[in-house]
Parts: C-alpha cells; sequence; structure tokens
C-alpha cells in the first residue's frame, strides 16, 4: 500500500467543495459525509496494488486520474506514496485549469 498524500492544491480543492455542497444542499452533515467519501476514494486508490487510473499526459508528466461521483481526482505515484493534486467537478476544463497553474508558475 503506498502512503496517501494530498497536496495544498488538492486540500484546497476538499476546502471547496465542502463548502459548496454545505451552500447548494443546505446540509453540513452531507458536505462533511461527501468529503470523506471522497478521502476513502483516494485511500483505496493508494490502497491498489500496481497503478491505477487514467494516465493524463496531456495534463502533466506522470499524471493520472480516476473518475468518482461525478469529480476526477487527479494524482500522481511518488517514491512509496499517492500524491493526490487536484479533485474537480467533472464537467470542469482540465486543460484550461492544469494550463493555468503552468501560467502561474512561470510568472513567479
Amino acid at each position: 500500500m503506498a502512503r496517501l498524500r494530498y497536496l495544498d492544491s488538492a486540500q484546497d480543492d476538499l476546502i471547496n467543495i465542502f463548502k459548496y455542497i454545505a451552500r447548494e444542499s443546505g446540509s453540513i452533515s452531507t458536505a462533511e459525509r461527501f468529503v470523506k467519501s471522497l478521502r476513502q476514494r483516494c485511500r483505496y486508490l493508494a490502497s491498489l496494488p500496481g497503478e491505477m487510473g487514467r494516465t493524463r499526459p496531456e495534463l502533466g508528466p506522470n499524471l493520472r486520474s480516476s473518475v468518482y461521483r461525478g469529480y476526477i481526482i487527479y494524482f500522481r505515484y511518488q517514491t512509496g506514496a499517492l500524491e493526490v493534486g487536484n479533485i474537480l467537478e467533472g464537467h470542469r476544463n482540465a486543460a484550461r485549469h492544469f494550463g493555468m497553474d503552468a501560467e502561474t508558475e512561470s510568472e513567479d
């Protein structure tokens, strides 16, 4: 089983998902359950042998994705760890999202 690590960007995504679901559903407990289920899915991916998920070379080196209940978990395998980079709504333009990140990094 690989260790599971969340990048700050993934932590931010989980917070935003929580806020969105709590606001739209009017239920904090519903939002908590959903975010918990996303985290359980990430733990499940880390527990599987080998490398799982769809390869996403068009979005970044060694990037993979897995769909879960309308969201896409973007991750990489890094020396004994599954590193979650982002968790985005499935309808979002992933190429634009990852392209904007690359532009931001090059401006620093």
